[in-house]
């Protein structure tokens, strides 16, 4: 979840990540010559270049000509997310591949990344090879599934144990707990954020919220254990945090993601990095975005890890370079280690934030190159 208030220390380095691979244009037009579908994003219209669509890869070109920061999703029935970017720039362009078969669909433009976003109906029809065809590319989707339940079972246990601290009272348990159970669930949170309203409900941020909703989950508590400082009466947002994860995790078990879905997920977290753990947006009240930033980056490689062998087959230099990219945050990481986590944010100097997210920038614009190597034939 991201907000147009992440514009703060670190917004330059969330800006280049956003732009890592791709180009502001005003002519679109050689995106219907190569099959693209030109998405032009404003601050009031999302005008999507083609409805309709034959199964199989989809390529979305998305320019932001607003003023606004943008996001453009596709999404099935019930909200589930078949591929999303997030932060577009005004003036920048994205681009998002996902893997359709035939079915009724809708694409949508956020303009401030909130709200349902504006929606336009996109039908798929006919039939393609499934990228699983592919044997390898099959073993990615299963070895990731595998990956999500390991963690899923970690992040129910987890929050279980911190629901039990906050109703018991125990502020200094809580506080214990709370960077543990997100890690669970920010190293798949593509995986969650894909079904619908569950993750505002789990991880929205004051500010986030639409008019009239309702702030709950995670960051209310957070903000009660560390500024509030009364959990007294937290035990109802407790509870439906609990209610929340457990319905994400039962969602989460039963779904195979797509070799693309894997791909974009593992961009995404890179994005969420720049754009919200590097500014200590996301943690505000505890200062524990450290915790995020590893996570989201093991999460990533995760779903790298999954796809490898298909990886290696087609771009064995591209995972040479992944493999020390990844290696390189990791070792920036570990500089800031404090005991069995990590240092507070408000810890880190300008220096050490700047020395991240180059790191960051480095490792983003590698990945950004494996959708399209995962859905060449």
């Amino acid at each position: 979840m991201h907000t147009a208030r992440l514009l703060t220390l670190g917004a330059a380095a969330a800006l280049f990540l956003t732009a890592c691979g791709d180009q502001a244009s005003d002519d679109q037009a050689g995106d219907a010559a190569s099959g693209k579908i030109a998405v032009a994003a404003s601050d009031t219209e999302c005008k999507v270049e083609r409805n309709a669509s034959p199964a199989g890869t989809v390529t979305f070109s998305i320019a932001n000509k607003g003023s606004k920061i943008n996001e453009f999703y596709v999404y099935a029935a019930g909200d589930r997310i078949m591929g999303e970017v997030e932060n577009i720039a005004p003036g920048l362009s994205r681009e998002l591949i996902v893997e359709l078969p035939a079915g009724a669909y809708e694409t949508a433009c956020k303009p401030g990344m909130i709200g349902k976003g504006i929606r336009n109906a996109f039908q798929v029809s006919g039939s393609a090879t499934p990228l699983t065809e592919d044997a390898k590319l099959a073993r990615a989707a299963t070895d990731y599934q595998r990956y999500v339940k390991s963690q899923t079972s970690a992040l129910i246990e987890q929050t279980t144990a911190f629901v039990t601290a906050v109703k018991g009272g125990d502020a200094e348990k809580a506080k214990s707990l709370y960077p543990v159970a997100r890690t669970y669930w920010e190293r798949i949170e593509p995986v969650a954020e894909s079904f619908g309203d569950l993750d505002p409900a789990i991880d929205a941020r004051d500010g986030d919220l639409e008019p009239g909703q309702e702030w709950t989950g995670f960051h209310k508590i957070e903000k009660d254990l560390w500024e509030t400082k009364d959990i007294s009466k937290s035990g109802p947002i407790a509870d439906k945090l609990l209610k929340d994860v457990q319905t994400i995790v039962d969602k989460a078990n039963t779904v195979t993601f797509s070799p693309v879905e894997l791909a974009n997920g593992a961009k995404g977290l890179l994005d969420e990095v720049a754009a919200v753990k590097i500014t200590g947006e996301e943690d505000r009240y505890s200062h524990t975005d450290l915790w995020d930033f590893a996570a989201n980056i093991e999460g990533s490689r995760g779903a790298i890890q999954a796809l490898r062998p298909a990886l290696e087959d087609r771009d064995p230099a591209l995972v040479k370079t992944l493999d020390e990219n990844f290696a390189k945050v990791q070792a920036a990481l570990e500089k800031h280690r404090a005991g069995d986590g990590w240092k507070l944010h408000d810890q880190l100097s300008q220096a050490d934030l700047k020395e991240l997210s180059d790191d960051i920038n480095a490792l983003a614009e590698p990945i950004s190159k494996v959708a399209a190597i995962v859905t060449q034939k």
